[in-house]
Formats: C-alpha cells, structure tokens, sequence
C-alpha cells in the first residue's frame, strides 16, 4: 500500500499543475485576469516539483512523463495564450500569436519528448514561456511581438541550462 501510495505522489503534483491551468482557463474567463496569472505561477511551482520527487523516489515512469507534457501544454500553453488574447487589442496579428504560442509550445513539448537531453534543453522549455506570459498578465500588457517571440524561441535550437 505504501510503495503504491509513493509511486502516486508525483502525479498528483502534476494533476495540481494541470488543474491550475485550468483554473487559471477559468478565473480569466471570469474577468480575474491578475488570478489567472497566478495560477499559472502556482502550476509553475507545481512543475517544478513533479519531476524532482518523481525522481527522489525512484519513481519515474512514461506515463508521469507524458501527464507532465499534456498539463504543461494546458497551464504554459494555453491558459497563457488564452490570458494574452483577453488582454489584447483585436487583429489579425494578435490572432496570429495567439494560435503560435500554444501550437509551438505543443511542438516543443513533443520534441523535447521523443528526443530528451541531458544538463539544457534545446529550445525555451514552455513553463519559461509561460510565466513570461503570466507576468505580463499581472500588469495587465499583452505584446503580439514578445508573445510571437516568445513561440518561435520554443522551437529555436538555443541551448538553455536546466534548473
């Protein structure tokens, strides 16, 4: 019951990282665009942690890995997106970031998946995008320049470090 009970944990750190993006989906929908961005901070706190006790516990798995990305896209991909779109001045451009940065941040996330490294990441993992996005949310400024860079950086072949 014990081993069954360890090797459940991470994944409800991961499921508590999805259901804030979700919550975040939701508290903007409600107009809490300041709670939306916290939401997706917490979700980043949650990320965070998922791996590194799967880890500790020796008890990683590819379904924990594959749960990580499928929440990753919704708290990092979407609700960011989502959250820039409410905060943005309709038009053709905005509507142009808007489906980029999910869409890239999904690309990045399957990459990433099939092909993982060692000490960096190739490409701007997709919490970083994320919680840049969140942070413009909490004052309340969307960019479609920054948000389509912030996209295309996802699937750039720069080499960042990992945390």
């Amino acid at each position: 019951m014990f081993n069954h009970l360890v090797k459940v944990v991470p994944n409800l750190f991961t499921i508590g990282n999805l259901l804030s993006g979700v919550f975040s989906i939701t508290s903007n929908m409600n107009g809490y665009l300041r709670m939306a961005s916290m939401f997706i901070f917490l979700s980043a706190i949650l990320d965070f942690f998922d791996g590194r006790i799967a880890r500790r516990l020796k008890v990683n798995s590819e379904f924990g890995v594959e749960l990580d990305s499928l929440a990753d896209i919704v708290s990092f991909g979407v609700a960011p997106a989502i959250l820039f779109y409410s905060l943005a001045t309709p038009s053709p451009f905005t509507t142009i970031a808007f489906m980029l940065f999910p869409t890239m941040g999904a690309l990045r996330l399957a990459k990433f998946n099939i092909k993982p490294t060692i000490g960096h990441f190739i490409g701007l993992p997709i919490p970083a995008a994320g919680i840049s996005m969140a942070t413009m949310g909490m004052f309340f400024y969307s960019n479609s320049i920054i948000t389509i860079i912030l996209g295309l950086l996802m699937v750039s072949p720069i080499r960042v470090k990992k945390l």
